[in-house]
């Protein structure tokens, strides 16, 4: 862990966001058979707070040798229930790892308009198994919504992404005209992909991934600061006003991950503004130490008719937390930035 005060490590935005508890929202081993339960999004529905987790299982350890930091690895994704955001009850296990997918990564969940329709999508990582010798990529899947529960479009999922490259952190926005947005992350930097309707998305035309490939420095739309060591995509992007916001995530030099945020062009997608220092750093004791010490790892946002942006993120890969943050201050200070 590292040794630096954490009063010294706290961000110098003033807009740093209000944690709702000095303890998670939902803790390591609170449902059987899984223990670190982490990087959560969120979504909100007849008043209700939808919680979709990354759930590891019982039985994992670490590997002291060469290659992955842990052994026998397999998360699925849970779902949790609350009508405050802040007091979170287990409802399910949506999906549990296949032959094709052997572990479901950090799940985000979002409402895409298209075809006249408004859809419930989660993107993840789709982490194939390790024998097959194939990267991560992003998973695309179409949720319906029955009785207070969501449930997997089965025959919907896909992978979506250029063929063999490792490909993560996929969020999902709609831009001003209709079209659908797609950020994803080509490690280290940040890039946007744009389709006409999610059925392009799903099914892109014939050569659309290589010729994104080939021009991927034109559709990079955030590098890391200097001296960090990547960033990728946090929460899907909020409307606030007519402010199209960020969150997102930057692994810093020290290994650090912290949470910063941007101001999109709705019009576009690219970034108008950023703020250059975090609005959140590791600073309780469970963030700062888990399975992976010092994280937080923003991936839900959702606005609050009070004005406030209410936020998830999972902690040193072991529980997932919860903060607001004020949304005009935000905004204020990204037009600043501008």
């Amino acid at each position: 862990m590292d040794a630096t005060p954490h009063e010294a490590r706290r961000p110098t935005s003033s807009v740093a966001p209000t944690r709702i508890s000095d303890a998670p929202i939902v803790a390591a081993g609170s449902v059987p058979g899984y223990g670190p339960i982490f990087n959560a999004g969120v979504i909100q529905r007849d008043g209700a707070f939808h919680l979709f987790a990354r759930g590891v299982r019982d039985g994992y350890r670490r590997n002291d040798g060469p290659g992955a930091r842990f052994l026998d690895y397999v998360s699925d994704v849970l779902v949790f229930t609350s009508l405050d955001g802040r007091a979170y009850s287990f409802q399910q296990v949506l999906v549990e790892s296949a032959p094709d997918v052997h572990v479901y990564e950090d799940p985000r969940v979002q409402l895409v308009r298209s075809g006249g329709e408004e859809r419930t999508v989660m993107s993840y990582t789709n982490l194939p198994p390790p024998e097959s010798g194939r990267p991560w990529r992003i998973g695309v899947h179409r949720l319906g919504f029955e009785e207070g529960r969501y449930f997997l479009n089965r025959t919907s999922e896909r992978v979506v992404g250029p063929d063999g490259i490792p490909n993560k952190d996929a969020v999902l926005f709609n831009l001003r005209d209709g079209r659908v947005a797609m950020i994803h992350r080509v490690h280290p930097n940040m890039q946007l992909a744009v389709f006409d309707s999610l059925d392009d998305l799903w099914d892109p035309p014939a050569g659309y991934w290589d010729e994104h490939l080939r021009e991927l420095d034109r559709h990079t739309i955030i590098t890391p600061s200097d001296g960090s060591l990547g960033v990728g995509a946090g929460a899907p992007p909020v409307l606030f006003g007519d402010a199209l916001l960020l969150f997102f995530h930057e692994r810093e030099a020290d290994g650090h991950y912290t949470a910063k945020v941007a101001l999109l062009d709705p019009e576009t997608g690219f970034v108008r503004s950023l703020l250059r220092e975090p609005i959140m750093r590791p600073e309780l004791a469970w963030e700062r130490v888990g399975d992976v010490d010092n994280v937080v790892f923003v991936q839900g946002a959702v606005v609050q008719a009070d004005g406030t942006i209410y936020l998830t993120y999972g902690a040193a890969d072991r529980s997932v937390g919860a903060a607001t943050v004020d949304g005009a201050a935000v905004v204020a200070a990204l037009e600043a930035a501008a």
